[in-house]
């Protein structure tokens, strides 16, 4: 089972759209995958199909009880192979009820290892703050995605989570390797270029080749409620999230044929 968190200290970014683009086309692609909402806006539990404000079990439960029977609060979804561990808005106060309490960075991570066996893939969707949700979506993963909207305020955003990310790292003493992605991105505006320019130059190691483009139908998908690989497996946002999940996969073409592939797609718009 591997282990992915979606997180950036900036709400906005594309952080819940990344989540279940991606744990989408991973369940089309017959792995069973399992999401997890860790925001306590509870997005993608409402994109899911259900209340955050009404839920009365999900990731809150395994903070109250860490012993609790995971099975019982992980919610299937409209799609099979995907499922959905959700948010409540309980989960917002967390930080102020367990305090220092020792150990609850791990509570995720020991959670997950119970269900390994039953899930290919895990995907979380990190809250935009730093605290214990974050830092257990952190310590928990294997591979860390970091969606940035290509503007100014966004980029100042990516600093803050690069230096969460330093800290996580140290905490756990191995690295956490991450990914940085593009998103929202406008070929026909100088902001647009401009930032992505600078990502380019500042992190070009660890920035995705992918680059998602400005799309309508991703607002769209929410408002139906599905993933839009399974409404519109066509759209200009799903190819670029097809090379994106090729690339964590390990199965993309060269760096530069992704990366023109996925401009023609945004100047296309």
């Amino acid at each position: 089972m591997k282990v992915w968190a979606v997180a950036n200290q900036k709400g906005g970014v594309g952080k819940t759209t990344t989540t279940i683009t991606l744990a989408g086309l991973l369940s089309l692609r017959g792995y069973r995958t399992l999401m997890i909402d860790m925001d306590p806006h509870g997005s993608l539990t409402s994109y899911s199909g259900y209340d955050p404000d009404t839920i009365e079990d999900g990731v809150y439960s395994l903070f109250q009880n860490p012993d609790v029977m995971i099975a019982s609060v992980i919610k299937r979804t409209k799609f099979d192979r995907l499922f959905l561990l959700p948010s409540s808005t309980a989960i917002a106060t967390l930080d102020r009820q367990l305090g220092a309490q020792g150990g609850m960075g791990l509570i995720l991570s020991r959670t997950l290892k119970r269900v390994s066996s039953r899930f290919d893939y895990v995907l979380i969707d990190c809250p935009p703050m730093l605290g214990v949700l974050m830092v257990n979506a952190l310590a928990a993963c294997d591979h860390l995605v970091i969606p940035v909207q290509t503007e100014f305020l966004a980029l100042k955003g990516l600093e803050r989570m690069m230096h969460t990310l330093k800290m996580i790292m140290r905490s756990r003493n191995i690295p956490v390797p991450y990914t940085i992605l593009p998103t929202m991105f406008d070929r026909r505006t100088r902001a647009s270029q401009q930032s992505l320019q600078f990502l380019q130059e500042r992190y070009s190691v660890e920035l995705s080749e992918a680059i998602i483009p400005v799309d309508t139908q991703f607002r769209e998908a929410s408002r139906a409620g599905l993933p839009l690989p399974m409404m519109a497996p066509d759209a200009r946002g799903v190819g670029a999230y097809t090379s994106l999940l090729d690339s964590l996969l390990g199965q993309n073409p060269t760096g530069v044929v992704v990366r023109e592939q996925a401009l023609r797609m945004a100047g296309s718009l």
